[in-house]
This record gives C-alpha cells, sequence and structure tokens, in this order.
C-alpha cells in the first residue's frame, strides 16, 4: 500500500490541475462539491462559486476598462486644449502681442486663475513690453537652476508679484524658458492658483515641462539673434 501521509494540498492542486480527465471520470464529485459563499456564508455548488468568481472578475475587468476609457477621454481633452493654446500663439502675427496672447489663452484653455511670465535680454524692440520688465538676478538665477517645473506651495517667492493677486496665491507653479535644455532661462512663467492643492509637490511635471516648450519656442521671437 503506497504511503500518502506526505502528500500535501499543493499536490493535490498539481495532481488536479495537470490531470483534468479527473473530473470527466468522477463529474459527480464535481456537482456534489459544496463551498461557503462570499456573500451570504450560505453553502452553494462549486459550479455556482465558480460562477461567482467569474462574475467579480468581469466586474473588475469592466471597472478598469472604464477607467481606461475616462483616462483616454480626460488625454484627448487635454490634447484639444493644447492644440488650441499652440494654435493661438502661432496665429499670433505681432510679436508684441505673443506673451500676452500666451498668457491668456494658457488661463483661458487651462482654467489657471493667474498666469503670468517675464522675458529677460529680450531684442532692442521689444523692451518697453510688460514682460520684459526688470528681474533680479536672484529670479534668472533660480529659474536656470530649475531642471523641471516646480510645483508647490507659495512660500513667498519674489516672482509671484507679477501676478494680478498675488495675495490669493496658495500655491504656484513656475516654468523655466529655455533655446534648449541645456542652455540657462531667458525668462520664466508662472502660474498661481487660491488652492493649496492645485501645483502640489508630488503631481507630475511633465505636462508642465511641454508647456514650457512651447512657450520657449513662441518666446523667443522676442530674443536677439543666435
Amino acid at each position: 500500500m503506497s504511503n500518502i501521509s506526505g502528500i500535501t494540498e499543493q499536490d493535490i492542486a498539481n495532481y488536479l490541475a495537470n490531470t483534468p480527465s479527473f473530473f470527466e471520470r468522477h463529474a459527480e464529485l464535481v456537482a456534489s462539491i459544496q463551498l461557503a459563499s462570499p456573500h451570504g456564508g450560505r453553502a452553494v455548488s462549486l459550479q455556482e462559486r465558480q460562477m461567482e468568481m467569474l462574475r467579480e472578475k468581469i466586474r473588475g475587468l469592466e471597472s478598469k476598462i472604464i477607467e481606461m476609457i475616462r483616462h483616454g477621454q480626460d488625454n484627448v481633452g487635454l490634447a484639444d486644449k493644447l492644440h488650441r493654446w499652440t494654435r493661438a500663439m502661432m496665429l499670433t502675427s505681432g510679436a508684441s502681442s505673443l506673451a500676452d496672447t500666451l498668457v491668456t489663452q494658457l488661463q483661458h484653455e487651462f482654467l489657471i486663475p493667474q498666469a503670468a511670465l517675464r522675458v529677460w535680454d529680450t531684442a532692442a524692440a521689444y523692451t518697453d513690453l510688460p514682460c520684459s520688465r526688470a528681474v533680479s538676478q536672484d529670479v534668472r538665477s533660480f529659474a536656470s537652476s530649475l531642471p523641471v517645473p516646480y510645483c508647490g506651495v507659495n512660500s513667498g517667492f519674489e516672482a509671484v508679484p507679477w501676478l494680478a493677486e498675488p495675495a490669493s496665491v496658495m500655491s504656484v507653479a513656475m516654468i523655466p524658458l529655455r533655446r534648449t535644455h541645456e542652455d540657462s532661462a531667458f525668462g520664466l512663467l508662472i502660474l498661481g492658483s487660491p488652492d493649496p492643492t492645485r501645483y502640489s509637490a508630488d503631481m507630475g511635471t511633465d505636462f508642465l515641462a511641454r508647456v514650457g516648450e512651447l512657450a520657449s519656442a513662441a518666446l523667443q521671437r522676442l530674443l536677439p539673434p543666435v
């Protein structure tokens, strides 16, 4: 007589998984097995329990599909807004009005409460523009030191007073403007919100970086030729 004392549940599971004909030979066993249902604790057959598990799995998959669709729709909406903003900048023929268009359209498309920008070392023809107002060396150094856009609470940054209502600003995003990734910043775009969580330190900055790249490309029209 063979010794079965060393057989484990895993051995049994492996045997059943690798011997599907067992259930064909013992169909009555499958029908007689009773399991506790997770819904109310009543006893159900193995087939019923399998159906419940499949339903739960299907509900989980449906939830994931709905979430994927929602994210897809959000991404399409975001891309449409970015497209309209970029188009507005491209259709601005006068360089003198470019900064105003950039800021106002950015606020309009993305529902940003406050926004402003500064560009330094502009060409002589544009030194009188509001966006060319003087900024300190500290602001220039800070902008150049940012490898990615800054997001976080308003800690009294020197750029915050550029906004229309600086006293109401609780969180900010500051985006450096550069000719290329290797260059020092030639400007700074600041976004402000009265919501302290709108621009949080743990939020992703990839989209803001794309905004910075597009703004930088457009605003190079205000700079002297390289």
